[in-house]
């Protein structure tokens, strides 16, 4: 396993539309290593998600995971979609691995029911809430050339990673 490059906002392969992947080639020794790989890199960082575009990818593949309370397994999505959005959104400080050092808060809903491929290629058709609800969204926007600040309504929670510790950290989430 490797740790990978993450590729930082102004990097044109943050801004394309990732190809899907051939579902005949998922079991491919490329992409068993491309997933290892992004899940390593992704622990390194540290992050919860991380999608292909971030490491120089332009398909559509990504893999999320967080332990702890309000936590989700791992998880790889291949070509996924979002059938059905809940109606109830949530804000949460959002941050991004291609965008160092910036906190902000982003409106989602705060449920969505998802269809994609695993890892060894079988469909799957869940539902998700909370932070893996937001974490989906928030990976598969690379999938569309889309990074977190595209996604903020009011431009005055952008915030500097320190300041987000020193006042912000706390804050609690906010259904809306």
């Amino acid at each position: 396993m490797a740790v990978l490059k993450i590729a930082k906002l102004g990097n044109p392969v943050l801004r394309q539309t990732a190809a899907p992947v051939d579902p005949r080639s998922i079991k491919s020794p490329e992409i068993k290593q491309l997933i290892a790989d992004m899940f390593e890199t992704m622990y390194a960082e540290p992050g919860i998600g991380l999608a292909a575009p971030q490491v120089s990818r332009s398909i559509q593949l990504l893999v999320m995971g967080c332990e702890g309370e309000g936590g989700f397994p791992e998880t790889v999505l291949i070509n996924p979609s979002i059938v059905y959005y809940g109606p109830q959104q949530v804000e949460n400080w959002e941050g991004c691995l291609s965008v160092d050092g910036l906190r902000g808060k982003v409106t989602r809903p705060s449920l969505v029911r998802v269809q994609a491929l695993d890892r060894d290629g079988k469909a799957m058709d869940f539902e998700a809430t909370g932070l893996y609800a937001v974490c989906i969204q928030h990976e598969m926007d690379h999938l569309i050339g889309k990074v977190f600040l595209d996604r903020m309504t009011n431009l005055s929670t952008l915030t500097q990673l320190d300041e987000f510790t020193a006042y912000w950290h706390k804050e609690p989430t906010t259904i809306i």
